[in-house]
């Protein structure tokens, strides 16, 4: 089930609003819990089935994890929490990473001559965002920064909340922890609150993601030998507004059904194509999961505090991993180590701050998000051999222009859309539409509101009644 199925928009979500409305308020956990799951469940089938066992370990595992007087210097509930980590990261290795492991294996073994037995496993739709979650939760826990779950319900909520269960925002466990007592005062403001945040997801996703995909699709398939400068960096420019509408516009979606139901989800963007560095960007982007490697990686490493080296070392670790948690490909490691090495630039030469100055500035906005497109190139090509190509092509003008099955699949509306998609991520870094759109009363959030609310929702809805919405791009990981 997708936020933008008829399903999920006509039945699941009105029918469970109205259940969390009316009936009694101690059984709103327990509602959502069973929703959350019956939600998983109708995309992920049997694998509902592992996802409740990683609960069950890390919820007996969580209350073991509390400080204790016989345990005093901890040496027993660290071992345990390594213990329950290896068996999380286990879970997520062997789900995700085991068929790409066996693939290396089967090539080097070609090139002597051999070859081995490739695993091919599906991949359980989440597994990387509730990962995480669970490791939250027992690492949040054992720093004695929140207690441990006693309601199993409170924690089913949690960790299988179906805003968040597919896709995010990556949810740390510190954050909601005061949120999930069942006490929690739920009205009709919060609907009204977190209805236009979700439609503004809506429109975002239907409107202007779904209508580029077949432009950037038809620009990533085409071959080498066809590939033009207009067509890269047309599919890369397209991708790069593509990837930021699906994502944002599905924590929009995220964030405000969150709201509905009485919780307040974090942030997880706030413009990040008007950052000035590339460090600015990823506090922008994707927040959830910068501020879970932050908390959970870097820190534990050492952070900023042993020196330049190893404040390097520690960056190139937390982005080989941010880039492999994406996907199972040389792609999204190159991609990563990409992003850490200009990071590691930009801090060496005191360029991770912004220019006072106005012209500088400018020109450093447009140099970051420049060099942002050229990594989503990497992050969207399906092998690094296309990667190349693509990127090949954007250094050196030929003046071909665009094929023919791309000029076929550029509109004149997925023209204008593109257009209008560019002027938007091209507004100053604030104010952030969503937030504006969710709590302002000022007189252009109440505008815009009313304009999503009215003229976005309805030609929405028309775009879902007509069956033209494409999965969301972050259900992959």
């Amino acid at each position: 089930m997708s936020f933008v199925s008829p399903l999920f928009l006509w039945y699941f979500m009105p029918a469970l609003l109205l259940a969390v409305l009316v009936l009694p308020r101690s059984w709103r956990n327990g509602i959502i819990a069973v929703a959350s799951l019956v939600f998983y469940a109708s995309g992920a089938g049997a694998f509902t089935l592992l996802l409740l066992a990683c609960m069950v370990v890390n919820y007996f595992v969580g209350t073991a994890l509390e400080p204790h007087d016989w345990d005093r210097r901890g040496p027993l509930r660290k071992r345990l929490l390594i213990g329950v980590i290896c068996f999380d990261v286990a879970m997520l290795v062997v789900w995700k990473y085991a068929g790409f492991a066996t693939q290396q294996f089967d090539f080097l073994a070609r090139l002597c001559g051999g070859d081995f037995p490739v695993v091919h496993l599906a991949l359980p739709i989440g597994i990387s965002f509730f990962t995480f979650h669970h490791i939250s939760y027992v690492v949040d826990i054992y720093r004695g920064e929140r207690r441990a779950l006693r309601n199993p319900v409170s924690f089913v909520t949690y960790i299988a909340m179906f805003p968040q269960l597919v896709a995010g925002p990556i949810v740390r466990y510190r954050e909601i922890a005061d949120q999930l007592p069942q006490q929690r005062s739920h009205r009709l403001d919060d609907i009204a609150a977190g209805f236009p945040r979700f439609a503004l997801g809506l429109c975002k996703k239907t409107i202007i993601a779904d209508s580029l995909n077949p432009m950037v699709e038809a620009c990533f398939s085409t071959s080498p030998d066809n590939m033009t400068f207009g067509v890269a960096w047309l599919g890369a420019v397209g991708y790069t507004l593509q990837l930021f509408f699906d994502f944002s516009g599905y924590s929009d979606m995220a964030i405000g059904l969150g709201r509905m139901l009485g919780f307040r989800l974090p942030e997880n963007f706030a413009r990040p194509y008007s950052s000035v560095t590339v460090t600015e960007f990823w506090r922008r982007w994707h927040m959830s999961l910068s501020r879970w490697f932050r908390d959970y990686v870097y820190i534990s490493l050492g952070g900023n505090r042993h020196g330049a080296a190893k404040t390097y070392r520690n960056l190139c670790i937390v982005f080989v991993l941010t880039g492999f948690w994406h996907g199972a490909n040389w792609t999204f490691l190159v991609w990563g180590c990409y992003h850490g090495a200009l990071l590691i630039i930009e801090r060496a030469f005191g360029w991770d701050t912004t220019p006072a100055d106005r012209r500088p500035r400018v020109g450093r906005r447009v140099l970051t998000l420049v060099l942002v497109v050229f990594g989503w190139v990497f992050f969207r090509a399906p092998d690094l051999h296309q990667a190349l190509t693509m990127v090949g092509h954007m250094f050196l003008p030929d003046f071909s222009g665009l094929t023919d099955v791309v000029s076929a699949a550029l509109t004149n509306q997925r023209l204008v859309i593109l257009l209008l998609a560019l002027l938007v991520v091209l507004l100053p870094a604030h104010p952030v539409t969503g937030p504006l759109l969710e709590s302002s009363r000022t007189r252009p959030a109440t505008t815009l509101r009313l304009g999503v609310m009215t003229v976005g929702l309805l030609y929405a809805t028309i775009l879902v009644a007509n069956g033209t919405f494409s999965p969301f791009l972050y259900y992959q990981f």
